[in-house]
């Protein structure tokens, strides 16, 4: 499990393992301690964390965002809930 994390430095998107406490920012090298950023979306695979940060982006830089709101931080969680219990049955 990984969470979706973002640099509260340079705000690049990233990910770190759930079990890790901190990590280092792949972009400026903050050091960024698993309890100080917010986490917006906990997801199964790396694989998974790549595409949906790719997709933040995206929408961010189209919408001219700087940063989700509390409303579509809930509404990307319940979509990536709906994805995976799909892939379930």
């Amino acid at each position: 499990m990984y969470l979706i994390i973002r640099c509260q430095n340079c705000a690049t998107f990233t990910y770190i393992d759930r079990f890790q406490n901190w990590k280092l920012c792949p972009v400026c090298g903050e050091t960024m301690q698993r309890n100080g950023v917010q986490e917006y979306l906990d997801v199964e695979n790396h694989h998974d964390a790549d595409a949906i940060i790719a997709e933040l982006e995206r929408y961010l830089h189209q919408n001219k965002k700087v940063d989700l709101t509390a409303e579509e931080t809930g509404k990307l969680r319940a979509a990536y809930a709906r994805l995976v219990g799909s892939s379930i049955r």
